[in-house]
This record gives structure tokens, C-alpha cells and sequence, in this order.
């Protein structure tokens, strides 16, 4: 499966400042929409709950440590390797890594 990261970063490499992004731009969400639609797309806790909802026509794969956490509409990994068995399990030839810092730090190696 390949895996894609999507960061939306500022020149002074800000991806976010209280749950939300540094702008809004629509041409960007339309472009995120493209990319992703279809897709997996694996986001940390802290991602998904600054999105308030999953994002529809996605497999929304929630990446946490906090076994608490149940987040409707999502599946939900605890590591690096249950998120990436549960995107695999969709059958897509692609997952896209959308955030946040702690997540993309986990997947960067690969």
C-alpha cells in the first residue's frame, strides 16, 4: 500500500493553532477533497476532534494511545501497525497520513 502525507504548513512551519488551521483557503479543501476522496486517511485524536465529525466518502482511522477514546464513524488503532492494517483492510492502493504533528513524526520513518 502506498502511503501519502497531506500537510498544510505555514513558512514558518506552523500545521495548526488551536484545533484549526493558520487560513482558510477553499482552493486547498477542494484540493484535499480530491486527494483524499475514496480514501483512507489516518489523523490523530487531537485531528479528528478538531474536525468535530469524519469526513465523508473516507475510511476515518483515528490514531491514539487513549483507550478511552471511541470516535462515531471512525475506526479507531492504537499504533503505527493497527492503523495501517486497518487501511490496508479497505482494499484502497493508497492511505493518506492527514495529521496531526505526533502522527506524521510516527509515520515519517517509513
Amino acid at each position: 500500500m502506498k502511503l501519502a502525507l497531506i500537510v498544510a504548513m505555514s513558512r514558518d512551519g506552523l500545521i495548526g493553532r488551536e484545533g484549526t488551521l493558520p487560513w482558510r483557503l477553499p482552493r486547498d479543501l477542494k484540493h484535499f477533497r480530491r486527494l483524499t476522496w475514496g480514501k483512507p486517511i489516518i489523523m490523530g485524536r487531537r485531528t479528528h476532534e478538531a474536525l468535530g465529525r469524519p469526513l465523508p466518502g473516507r475510511t476515518n482511522i483515528v490514531l491514539t494511545r487513549q483507550a478511552e477514546v471511541l470516535a462515531k464513524g471512525c475506526l479507531i488503532a492504537r499504533d503505527r501497525t493497527q492503523a495501517l492494517a486497518l487501511a490496508q483492510a479497505t482494499g484502497s492502493p493508497e492511505a493518506l497520513i492527514i495529521g496531526g504533528s505526533q502522527v506524521y513524526e510516527a509515520f515519517l520513518p517509513l
